[in-house]
Protein backbone atom coordinates (compact mmCIF):
# COMPACT_ATOMS: atom_id res chain seq x y z
CA UNK A 1 0.00 0.00 0.00
CA UNK A 2 1.35 3.33 -1.13
CA UNK A 3 1.41 6.55 1.11
CA UNK A 4 -1.53 7.69 -1.40
CA UNK A 5 -3.87 5.15 -0.17
CA UNK A 6 -2.99 5.93 3.47
CA UNK A 7 -6.58 6.43 5.10
CA UNK A 8 -8.01 6.63 9.26
CA UNK A 9 -11.06 5.46 9.41
CA UNK A 10 -13.64 5.71 12.72
CA UNK A 11 -16.97 4.55 13.23
CA UNK A 12 -18.37 7.55 11.44
CA UNK A 13 -15.91 9.21 9.34
CA UNK A 14 -13.22 7.83 6.52
CA UNK A 15 -10.49 10.51 6.05
CA UNK A 16 -8.62 9.63 3.22
CA UNK A 17 -5.84 12.03 1.00
CA UNK A 18 -6.89 14.65 -1.13
CA UNK A 19 -7.04 14.54 -4.95
CA UNK A 20 -7.89 16.73 -7.60
CA UNK A 21 -11.38 15.87 -7.83
CA UNK A 22 -11.53 17.39 -4.32
CA UNK A 23 -10.91 21.11 -5.70
CA UNK A 24 -14.78 22.30 -5.35
CA UNK A 25 -15.14 21.28 -1.90
CA UNK A 26 -12.10 22.86 -0.86
CA UNK A 27 -13.07 26.25 -2.13
CA UNK A 28 -16.71 25.80 -0.73
CA UNK A 29 -14.93 24.99 2.87
CA UNK A 30 -12.40 27.56 2.35
CA UNK A 31 -14.77 30.12 1.06
CA UNK A 32 -17.70 30.16 3.94
CA UNK A 33 -17.32 32.95 6.16
CA UNK A 34 -17.90 31.47 9.43
CA UNK A 35 -15.68 28.26 8.76
CA UNK A 36 -12.58 31.11 8.36
CA UNK A 37 -13.62 33.50 11.16
CA UNK A 38 -11.34 32.70 13.80
CA UNK A 39 -8.50 31.63 10.82
CA UNK A 40 -5.69 33.53 9.25
CA UNK A 41 -7.30 36.48 8.18
CA UNK A 42 -10.80 36.19 9.43
CA UNK A 43 -11.81 36.27 6.16
CA UNK A 44 -12.66 33.54 3.29
CA UNK A 45 -9.87 32.14 1.17
CA UNK A 46 -10.06 33.37 -2.57
CA UNK A 47 -10.70 30.54 -5.27
CA UNK A 48 -7.39 30.97 -6.67
CA UNK A 49 -5.37 30.64 -3.74
CA UNK A 50 -7.22 27.42 -2.51
CA UNK A 51 -6.96 26.16 -6.67
CA UNK A 52 -3.17 27.16 -6.94
CA UNK A 53 -1.64 27.21 -3.36
CA UNK A 54 -4.26 25.22 -0.67
CA UNK A 55 -4.68 22.24 -2.87
CA UNK A 56 -1.35 21.24 -4.39
CA UNK A 57 0.32 21.76 -0.48
CA UNK A 58 -2.81 18.88 0.81
CA UNK A 59 -1.85 16.59 -1.76
CA UNK A 60 1.86 17.19 -1.97
CA UNK A 61 2.19 16.16 1.94
CA UNK A 62 5.01 16.93 4.48
CA UNK A 63 7.54 14.21 3.15
CA UNK A 64 8.40 11.61 0.80
CA UNK A 65 6.41 7.96 -0.22
CA UNK A 66 7.55 5.44 2.12
CA UNK A 67 9.41 7.88 5.02
CA UNK A 68 6.97 8.21 8.57
CA UNK A 69 6.50 12.18 8.03
CA UNK A 70 5.19 11.21 4.52
CA UNK A 71 2.38 9.17 6.13
CA UNK A 72 1.78 12.53 8.03
CA UNK A 73 -0.31 15.14 6.44
CA UNK A 74 -3.99 16.36 5.34
CA UNK A 75 -7.01 14.42 5.18
CA UNK A 76 -10.37 14.92 3.43
CA UNK A 77 -13.07 13.80 5.91
CA UNK A 78 -15.94 12.02 4.46
CA UNK A 79 -18.95 10.48 6.55
CA UNK A 80 -18.75 6.43 6.15
CA UNK A 81 -22.51 6.36 5.57
CA UNK A 82 -22.24 8.08 2.25
CA UNK A 83 -19.03 9.59 1.39
CA UNK A 84 -20.10 12.80 1.81
CA UNK A 85 -17.50 15.26 2.04
CA UNK A 86 -17.68 17.21 5.63
CA UNK A 87 -14.15 19.03 5.83
CA UNK A 88 -10.48 17.97 6.33
CA UNK A 89 -8.16 16.94 9.45
CA UNK A 90 -4.56 17.20 9.63
CA UNK A 91 -1.09 15.94 11.36
CA UNK A 92 1.93 17.82 10.36
CA UNK A 93 4.84 17.66 11.75
CA UNK A 94 6.30 20.94 13.71
CA UNK A 95 9.86 20.54 12.41
CA UNK A 96 10.15 19.44 8.56
CA UNK A 97 11.52 16.32 7.79
CA UNK A 98 11.00 15.08 11.46
CA UNK A 99 7.82 12.75 12.69
CA UNK A 100 8.26 13.51 16.68
CA UNK A 101 6.30 16.19 17.00
CA UNK A 102 3.36 16.83 15.11
CA UNK A 103 0.65 19.77 15.01
CA UNK A 104 -3.36 18.30 14.74
CA UNK A 105 -5.66 20.66 12.38
CA UNK A 106 -9.01 20.45 11.30
CA UNK A 107 -11.46 22.58 9.53
CA UNK A 108 -15.40 21.16 8.80
CA UNK A 109 -18.34 22.47 7.11
CA UNK A 110 -21.06 24.34 9.61
CA UNK A 111 -23.35 21.63 8.83
CA UNK A 112 -20.83 18.95 10.29
CA UNK A 113 -20.80 21.10 13.54
CA UNK A 114 -21.99 20.24 16.56
CA UNK A 115 -22.20 16.48 16.09
CA UNK A 116 -18.94 15.12 17.53
CA UNK A 117 -16.98 14.40 14.08
CA UNK A 118 -14.58 17.20 14.81
CA UNK A 119 -13.40 15.31 18.34
CA UNK A 120 -14.16 11.70 16.99
CA UNK A 121 -11.82 12.92 13.46
CA UNK A 122 -8.96 14.70 16.09
CA UNK A 123 -9.00 11.74 18.35
CA UNK A 124 -8.35 9.23 14.91
CA UNK A 125 -5.55 11.08 13.48
CA UNK A 126 -4.11 11.69 17.12
CA UNK A 127 -4.06 7.93 17.67
CA UNK A 128 -2.61 7.13 14.68
CA UNK A 129 0.22 9.58 14.99
CA UNK A 130 1.19 7.63 18.18
CA UNK A 131 0.49 4.17 17.38
CA UNK A 132 1.55 4.08 13.78
CA UNK A 133 4.00 6.88 13.32
CA UNK A 134 5.84 7.04 16.38
CA UNK A 135 4.92 10.73 16.72
CA UNK A 136 5.91 11.82 20.68
CA UNK A 137 3.81 14.74 20.92
CA UNK A 138 0.71 16.43 19.25
CA UNK A 139 0.18 20.23 19.91
CA UNK A 140 -2.50 22.48 18.55
CA UNK A 141 -3.31 26.32 18.58
CA UNK A 142 -6.36 28.03 18.40
CA UNK A 143 -7.41 31.83 19.24
CA UNK A 144 -8.63 32.27 22.80
CA UNK A 145 -12.31 32.83 21.69
CA UNK A 146 -12.70 30.20 19.67
CA UNK A 147 -14.37 28.31 22.28
CA UNK A 148 -15.68 25.26 19.52
CA UNK A 149 -12.35 24.45 18.79
CA UNK A 150 -10.53 24.87 22.33
CA UNK A 151 -13.41 22.24 23.38
CA UNK A 152 -12.21 19.31 20.63
CA UNK A 153 -9.01 19.62 21.70
CA UNK A 154 -9.90 18.82 25.14
CA UNK A 155 -12.38 16.35 24.58
CA UNK A 156 -9.34 14.94 21.95
CA UNK A 157 -6.98 14.52 25.30
CA UNK A 158 -5.14 17.96 24.98
CA UNK A 159 -4.31 20.22 27.85
CA UNK A 160 -4.20 23.69 27.72
CA UNK A 161 -0.20 24.66 27.56
CA UNK A 162 0.18 28.48 27.18
CA UNK A 163 -1.56 31.48 26.17
CA UNK A 164 0.29 34.05 23.73
CA UNK A 165 0.47 36.84 22.09
CA UNK A 166 1.30 37.40 17.95
CA UNK A 167 1.10 40.30 15.71
CA UNK A 168 -1.38 39.66 13.11
CA UNK A 169 -1.52 41.33 9.85
CA UNK A 170 -4.83 41.66 9.73
CA UNK A 171 -7.00 42.02 13.11
CA UNK A 172 -9.98 39.91 13.89
CA UNK A 173 -12.38 40.47 16.91
CA UNK A 174 -11.36 38.90 19.97
CA UNK A 175 -7.33 38.93 18.81
CA UNK A 176 -6.29 40.75 21.53
CA UNK A 177 -7.28 38.10 23.95
CA UNK A 178 -4.23 36.03 22.51
CA UNK A 179 -4.07 32.76 20.83
CA UNK A 180 -3.80 29.05 22.96
CA UNK A 181 -1.75 26.46 22.71
CA UNK A 182 -2.96 22.88 23.94
CA UNK A 183 -0.66 19.81 23.53
CA UNK A 184 -0.25 15.95 24.41
CA UNK A 185 2.40 13.89 24.59
CA UNK A 186 2.33 9.76 24.27
CA UNK A 187 2.69 9.15 27.42
CA UNK A 188 -0.31 11.44 28.52
CA UNK A 189 -2.40 9.88 25.57
CA UNK A 190 -2.10 6.23 26.82
CA UNK A 191 -2.63 7.11 30.50
CA UNK A 192 -5.61 8.24 29.37
CA UNK A 193 -6.57 5.01 27.91
CA UNK A 194 -5.62 5.64 23.95
CA UNK A 195 -2.87 3.52 23.72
Amino acid sequence: MGDAAISVRTERLVLRRFTPDDAERLVALHGDPDVMHFIDTGRPVPRTEVLERTLPEFIAGPGLPGDPVGALGVWAAELAANGEFIGWFSLRPTTPGRVAKAELGYRLRRAAWGRGYATEGARAVIAYGFAELGVRRVTATTMTVNTGSRRVMEKAGLRHVRTFFEEWPDHIEGAELGDVEYAVSRGEWECLGGG
